[in-house]
């Protein structure tokens, strides 16, 4: 009779369906290589079932592999559940709390919040996940999560700190040397600093009745923080939060309507956390720190 295979062997299995390759699954559970690939054949020993099949490319799941997937994935779920629970059911001063938001806010707002959350929470370990893509609280992947949507999932509490509009910026070295637009179409014509493989501006700028192309931005990049690097050197007109810009040495919001929505910002939680002493205390501590920021620019507070 085989005997039943241990959990980890299945977490091998599913990360290597889940990543399409032995490669990918070590990287995502943080193991080896060889030793996903022993898990691999171990489960197969132990099921008297072949899963994959083996070729030069890797290893491609077979018809039985993926009807077992689906059930090992819920299970999954299900182990990330009793773990979220077993957090909530916890009180105590100490412990992580997992923190993600995008990159722009993880770099340039989440540092100075973390000072007074650290001051008033030193026991608390606080690891940070930057991150524009949309890290799953469902899976345990982060605690606390920054979003710039709402999320709708039911087993989520989120709240909404306020919105935060986007402006055209420049630096007052470039604005001496180039001079200022005082039109949207006069502010194409300037040095813009854009993105590479992102067409985002591009379409935006489209509908507004701008026939833009890549080559309109003399600096392309898909790193936010590496443009907004490149916009505090004076290198061009950039895109930017106004509260940001506003408390930034040097950066001038430039007064140019240039119709994109402000971006809503969302503190969220999964609700069984919400009970935990320690998530509860960085969540309360993080929002007012958001809220001090989002306030900033439309009270025109300026750098201290």
């Amino acid at each position: 009779m085989n005997r039943e295979p241990d959990w980890a062997l299945w977490r091998s299995f599913a990360a290597v369906i889940a990543e399409g390759s032995l490669s990918g699954a070590a990287r995502a559970l943080g193991i080896s290589q060889p030793t996903v690939g022993r898990h691999v054949d171990a489960l197969e020993a132990d099921l008297g079932l072949t899963l994959f099949e083996r070729s030069l490319g890797g290893l491609k799941p077979n018809e039985a592999a993926l009807r077992l997937y689906e059930p090992v994935g819920r299970a999954q779920a299900a182990l990330a559940e009793a773990s979220i629970l077993a957090e909530g059911a916890q009180d105590d001063a100490g412990g992580t709390v997992r923190i993600t938001a995008s990159a722009m806010i993880s770099n340039y707002v989440l540092p100075e919040i973390l000072v007074g959350v650290r001051a008033n929470h030193p026991r608390i370990a606080i690891e940070t996940v930057p991150s524009d893509s949309a890290e799953n609280l469902l899976m345990r992947e982060a605690d606390i999560a920054i979003r710039m949507f709402r999320p709708t999932q039911l087993e989520l509490v989120t709240r909404h700190l306020g919105d935060i509009r986007i402006v055209p910026a420049a630096h007052e070295r470039y604005l001496a040397r180039r001079g200022r637009p005082g039109t949207l179409a006069d502010l194409w014509r300037h040095d813009v600093l854009g993105f590479d493989r992102s067409d985002a501006i591009v379409q935006h700028a489209r509908t507004l009745g701008f026939a833009l192309g890549r080559d309109t931005f003399v600096i392309r990049s898909d790193d936010q923080p590496h443009l907004w690097e490149l916009l505090k050197a004076g290198l061009g007109i950039g895109f930017g939060q106004e509260n940001l810009v506003a408390r930034t040495p040097g950066l001038v919001a430039l007064p140019i309507e240039i119709g994109i929505p402000p971006l809503p910002i969302w503190l969220t939680t999964h609700r069984e956390l919400f009970t935990s002493h320690r998530i509860r205390a960085i969540y309360d501590g993080v929002a007012a720190g958001l809220g001090a920021y989002i306030a900033g620019a439309s009270h025109g507070t300026q750098p201290r």
